[in-house]
């Protein structure tokens, strides 16, 4: 089943369930999916976002509530970080399962070989190869650094 899809029949579930937060956590991930829609169609894609694109949506979802709860915890509203946190699990469900340390270390060596990169200059191509296969899977930030290392190493 799509991701769009998945997301709509888990919004009737919630409906049906009564869940408030959840339903609102879900009726946030279709508002961004709908507003990127409008963004894409604007460009002349009439279509709207593939699967991939909403992974990539799921996933910043998610980095913008970590960043949130941990600036409302350091400004003393343990409420408002709670609540960023409760919304993480919801959007999680929709996103693939995340890689160990391991596979993500595979991963990374995969894409430096599948590319042929030798140097740094090349980071840009090996971290696109990995977006395009692991969307969602693993962090994109902590990665850069891996890549960065491995790639230096040489």
């Amino acid at each position: 089943m799509e991701l769009r899809e998945r997301v709509n029949a888990a919004v009737k579930q919630a409906m049906k369930e009564k869940a408030a937060d959840r339903l609102s956590t879900l009726r946030l991930i279709n508002a961004a999916i709908k507003d990127r829609d409008i963004a894409v169609r604007g460009d002349g894609n009439e279509n709207g976002v593939d699967d991939g694109e909403v992974l990539s949506i799921l996933s910043k979802m998610v980095k913008q509530r970590r960043e949130s709860a941990r600036t409302y915890e350091e400004g003393g509203r343990l409420d408002l970080a709670e609540r960023e946190l409760e919304e993480i699990p919801v959007i999680e469900e929709f996103l693939p399962k995340a890689l160990s340390d391991k596979e993500v270390e595979k991963a990374v060596n995969d894409a430096v070989r599948e590319v042929g990169a030798e140097s740094i200059r090349d980071m840009g191509r090996v971290m696109g190869a990995l977006k395009a296969k692991y969307s969602g899977q693993m962090d994109f930030g902590a990665v850069g650094g891996m890549v960065k290392e491995r790639l230096s190493a040489g």
